[in-house]
């Protein structure tokens, strides 16, 4: 039989390489042409990569997580109905028109890897071989080790790296000393030092969880963000009494017709209403290029939170969209990012970002800039307070807007005039609507 040499597309947005997040095949495993084999995440979603033949999986060559090159191999098959050239076949690239043939499957995108990860245990990618399953293993040296190379089947070596744990210092409970599933478990689960354990303590149990697919994807979007970007932090308290009493009024005389209103849309508005003022703000800054673009059209991001980490869809255009609009496409996006159902469109592209936690928005907060973005506006939670007017003290709703730059492009007298035009139009929610 021939075999097919299946190797990663160009998956495009210039991508070099890409990580997999989820397997949906194990070697051994009888497969269909167009059958799902694979999800492997991009910086902005997971692109599903299906099979161009039919067939048995022969080798995988890649785990989850592991990052692989495009032209990479990822899977060999043993083709069943006819044979393709092993050397130079590979599924085709977005044209449709690579080496795999006319009629091969482009890669689906979905917006997160799927729940979960590989569904079979994944060969050893060592290039050696366990021992035979009767050899003896060497006795146990005075600080914990064992000398000889543990006798594990691959899936335990595998699975041992993932937990973090030296199988050198795992007694294993199969035969002649082999180490099982079983052995990870309890040593993941023994207390770290047993000499200085009393017996009324409650033993340390530490899982060991390896950083993959998305929630990696977010910490080098972070790390990258707060390394390369000098952020400047400001603060600002807002009176939005006036703005609260017309979102509640418009919401009890339309939102059974047009829809319920939170705090967003209005934010939104006001970003509309004054980015004008400051394009320097409603940019992106390419700085390996030293490059800065300037957006006449404001497309909001909105930091969202999902079962599979922090993602940012986005709101495009919002300067065409009346507060109802607004509201609808905000759910919509972050809905279909919760979901994990929002497309490459759906979460590239935004020129500025809302972040928000809601009730749980505390005083202040310092949020991290969605590079190559320039600034991020963060919302803190709206409460009572006694406050002074007029020389009366009075309770009125205040809310705080924690927001960063990017202190390369944005300087701090602008940052600052750009939230006091922004506190100006919350606190006089009419001028929101005034040409």
């Amino acid at each position: 039989m021939a075999t097919f040499q299946f190797k990663l597309p160009d998956i495009g947005e210039g991508i070099a390489e890409s990580e997999v997040a989820a397997w949906h095949v194990a070697e051994g495993d009888q497969i269909e042409e167009d059958q799902r084999l694979v999800d492997m995440l991009t910086d902005k979603a997971a692109v599903e990569i299906p099979s161009p033949v039919a067939g048995k999986v022969v080798k995988l060559h890649a785990a989850v997580g592991d990052k692989v090159a495009v032209g990479g191999l990822l899977v060999t098959i043993e083709m069943s109905a006819h044979r393709i050239d092993t050397d130079t076949a590979s599924l085709p690239s977005r044209s449709g028109r690579g080496a795999g043939g006319e009629g091969s499957s482009a890669p689906r995108s979905t917006a997160s890897p799927s729940p979960g990860a590989a569904r079979h245990p994944l060969p050893e990618r060592e290039g050696k071989a366990s021992r035979p399953e009767g050899e003896r293993r060497a006795p146990e040296t005075d600080d914990g080790y064992y000398e000889a190379r543990p006798a594990a089947a691959p899936s335990v070596r595998l699975r041992a790296r993932e937990m973090g744990l030296d199988l050198h210092r795992i007694r294993g409970s199969g035969p002649s000393g082999r180490i099982l599933l079983e052995d990870l478990q309890a040593q993941a689960l023994a207390p770290v030092a047993k000499s200085t354990a009393r017996a009324d303590d409650e033993p340390d149990r530490i899982e060991r969880i390896k950083i993959i697919g998305l929630r990696r994807k977010i910490a080098e979007a972070m790390e990258r963000s707060v390394r390369r970007i000098p952020h400047f932090a400001y603060v600002e308290e807002v009176d939005v009494t006036e703005l609260e009493a017309l979102r509640q009024h418009l919401n009890e005389q339309h939102g059974k017709t047009r829809g319920k209103l939170t705090m967003l849309p209005f934010l939104i508005r006001a970003l509309v209403r004054t980015l004008p003022e400051f394009p320097q703000i409603n940019a992106t800054y390419d700085d390996e290029a030293g490059i800065v673009s300037r957006h006449s059209a404001v497309h909001v991001g909105i930091a969202t939170q999902t079962p599979n980490g922090l993602v940012v869809p986005v709101v495009h255009a919002a300067q065409r969209l009346d507060l109802w609009q607004s509201a609808k496409e905000v759910a919509r996006v972050a809905e279909a990012a919760r979901s994990g159902k929002a497309t490459r469109q759906e979460l590239s592209g935004s020129t500025i970002t809302i972040t928000s936690l809601g009730k749980l928005g505390g005083i202040v907060t310092t949020p991290v800039i969605n590079a190559p973005e320039v600034a991020i506006v963060g919302v803190n939670a709206m409460v009572e307070r006694p406050v002074v007017r007029q020389g009366q003290v009075v309770v009125r709703s205040m809310m705080n807007l924690s927001s960063s730059f990017d202190h390369r492009i944005v300087d701090g007298f602008d940052a600052a005039s750009f939230i006091q035009r922004i506190k100006a139009l919350l606190e006089h929610p009419a001028m929101l609507f005034i040409d």
